[in-house]
């Protein structure tokens, strides 16, 4: 047997067949009322990969579901059966069905050095254009795991079509951290857990102990950083996933709380609280120097940096009620949307109680949350403080979160007085309302950045 490196397991599938420029596509700039159709039927595989193939295939099929942006072509419905990875496909029987676009795929397994990993092998077909659709430069991509890995790879075929489909950055091959909730309301245990962002594999990574809240991502290692209340004393803490090991993050005098890390993963921002007054800190994570970064009679809080780190928005009452402010991280003026220039710049003027505001990776809007007539709402604004729109309303929505490409926002949502929090999603178009599955009652969700 030709020995193999397992690097050379992770390349793509060779090129077998010509490819020409596809010209299905799907355009999400708007949302899209009439979702496209496309066909997975269940991969090809052998003996005792068959069951593994049909698993695969079905977090495939969720995954493009869930965006609100596909519908999937019923199995019943499918003409041909007889679909090989290695030949082109019988498009008439795919267009008589309605179906723009196909998948097709197979599943195996391959030991390497002794290490048995599953290899999962795609290809995706335009079905009017009668040609392959290049996934990421290559006719067809080939994804290697271990066994007990094998979500991944199909939420990583997943990210490869919607990708190529949408022209979009991927998101599925990736996690969410949040509070899983239990017991009863005046006496609630919260435990950090962590699962994969449809909602599976679920984790605990405290024992409820202690209570904790707003876990966050580092952008750029395995961290969370989190508020915890051990020894009945609001702090806040790292927790390295990779080893479980959690640590304060510094010997602060004062309550501290609201914790996020900077877009380099090399600083927390977080808020300290000081005789009734809360203003916005960031602490570098290697010097373990300190730096206030405002400083005012108000409450400041929430403080999110841009994608550039060259700017925070964070929530204030210094003009009377919660609204939404901009700030320069160094501290220096800038000129403000409204006019003039001043160390912070409100965006926010509509009625209502803004909060929780978090910047979008792509980095031109802002999610919060927002206070109105009795109702709460999870919305977005442009950085410039134009273009508000409301994408929720609910009795209780709060704590947005983006999704690594800026498309999705998970938030958690209380539907009645008593009603337990739940985690659900939305896209930015509104349209696309979604609840994630979880065990128990869950908030403050976190979304991860996209996996290696």
């Amino acid at each position: 047997m030709l020995k193999r490196s397992i690097a050379a397991l992770l390349t793509g599938l060779a090129v077998l067949l010509p490819a020409a420029q596809a010209q299905v596509t799907v355009n999400i700039a708007e949302g899209v009322l009439k979702p496209t159709p496309i066909a997975i039927p269940t991969f090809e595989a052998t003996g005792d990969n068959v069951q593994l193939a049909t698993d695969i295939t079905a977090v495939v099929q969720n995954d493009l579901l869930s965006t609100g942006l596909f519908t999937i072509t019923p199995q019943s419905a499918h003409i041909q059966r007889d679909l090989s990875i290695n030949a082109q496909p019988r498009f008439a029987d795919w267009k008589i069905i309605q179906t723009d676009a196909l998948v097709v795929g197979e599943v195996d397994t391959v030991t390497v050095e002794g290490v048995e990993f599953i290899r999962a092998s795609v290809r995706l077909w335009d079905v009017y254009g009668e040609e392959v659709m290049r996934l990421e430069g290559q006719a067809g991509r080939r994804f290697t795991a271990k066994p007990e890995d094998w979500r991944r790879i199909a939420h990583k075929i997943a990210d490869s079509i919607y990708s190529r489909l949408t022209g979009e950055d991927p998101y599925f091959d990736s996690r969410i951290v949040y509070i899983a909730e239990t017991g009863p309301k005046d006496a609630r245990t919260k435990r950090l857990a962590i699962m994969d962002s449809d909602g599976a594999n679920v984790k605990y990574l405290t024992s409820g102990t202690f209570t904790v809240l707003t876990p966050r991502f580092s952008p750029s290692n395995q961290q969370i950083t989190y508020m915890s209340y051990e020894n009945n004393r609001p702090r806040v803490y790292l927790f390295d996933i990779q080893n479980g090991r959690q640590e304060v993050l510094g010997n602060f005098q004062n309550m501290t709380f609201a914790p996020r890390f900077s877009r380099d993963g090399q600083s927390v921002l977080l808020t300290q609280a000081n005789s009734g007054n809360s203003d916005i800190f960031i602490r570098d994570l290697v010097t373990q120097s300190t730096r206030r970064l405002t400083d005012h009679p108000a409450i400041d809080t929430s403080p999110s940096m841009s994608p550039d780190g060259r700017q925070i928005v964070f929530n204030s009452d210094r003009g009377g009620s919660p609204q939404l402010y901009i700030m320069n991280t160094d501290g220096s003026p800038l000129t403000c949307p409204s006019g003039g220039r001043d160390t912070a710049c409100r965006i926010t003027f509509g009625s209502g109680r803004y909060s929780t505001p978090v910047w979008s990776p792509r980095g031109d809007l802002i999610a919060f949350t927002k206070q109105a007539a009795g109702k709460f709402h999870i919305g977005v604004i442009g950085i410039d403080g134009e273009g508000e729109r409301l994408l929720t309303e609910s009795y209780l929505d709060e704590g947005p979160e983006w999704s690594p490409n800026g498309r999705v926002i998970t938030f958690f949502r209380e539907t009645s007085p008593g009603a337990g929090p739940k985690l659900w999603s939305v896209d930015l178009t509104g349209r696309n309302l979604r609840q994630i599955p979880t065990p128990t009652d869950a908030s403050d969700p976190a979304w991860s950045p996209l996996l290696n």
